[in-house]
C-alpha cells in the first residue's frame, strides 16, 4: 500500500509509525502476521481458514503488498498440483515481535471490557501522577 507523499518529507513518511502503518495499514494485515507466526509456512488455502471473513481477493493483494514489503516470503515449489507457502520473513518476525505490546494492551482492554478500560486508564494516570510527583519531590 503506498502511501502519497507529504509536503516537506523526502520519502513521505513524518516518522516511525507513520512507515509501520504503510506495512500493516488495512483491516487484515496484522491478522495475517499473527497467523503466520503461529502457524508458520503456511499454504494460501489454510491461511484463509485461519482468517475467517477474509476474501481470496484480499488475502492475494495484501499477501503480494507484505510479500513487496518485505515481511512474508513466498516459496513456490515446482509440483503439480501448484504448492505454494508463506511465511514470515526476518523482518516479518520483528514486526509481529513490535506488535506484542499493542496486542497485550487489547487483551488487556477486552479482559477489563469497556467499562474497566476506563478505570485501568484512570488508575494508569494516578500512578503516573504520583510517579511525577515522586520525581519532582523527592523521595
Amino acid at each position: 500500500m503506498a502511501t502519497l507523499n507529504r509536503p516537506g518529507t523526502p520519502d513521505g513518511h513524518i516518522c516511525g509509525i507513520d512507515t509501520a502503518m504503510e506495512v500493516i495499514g488495512g483491516r487484515w494485515k496484522v491478522l495475517i502476521l499473527w497467523a503466520l507466526h503461529e502457524h508458520p509456512q503456511r499454504r494460501f488455502g489454510e491461511l484463509r481458514r485461519l482468517l475467517p471473513g477474509i476474501t481470496e481477493k484480499v488475502l492475494t493483494s495484501h499477501l503480494r503488498e507484505m510479500e513487496a514489503d518485505g515481511v512474508v516470503r513466498r516459496v513456490s515449489y515446482d509440483e503439480v498440483p501448484p504448492h505454494v507457502e508463506y511465511s514470515l520473513t526476518e523482518n516479518g518476525v520483528r514486526l509481529n515481535d513490535a506488535l506484542e505490546p499493542l496486542a497485550a494492551w487489547g487483551r488487556q482492554r477486552s479482559d477489563l471490557g469497556a467499562a474497566g478500560a476506563d478505570r485501568a486508564d484512570i488508575v494508569t494516570r494516578d500512578d503516573s501522577d504520583r510517579a511525577l510527583e515522586h520525581l519532582r519531590t523527592g523521595p
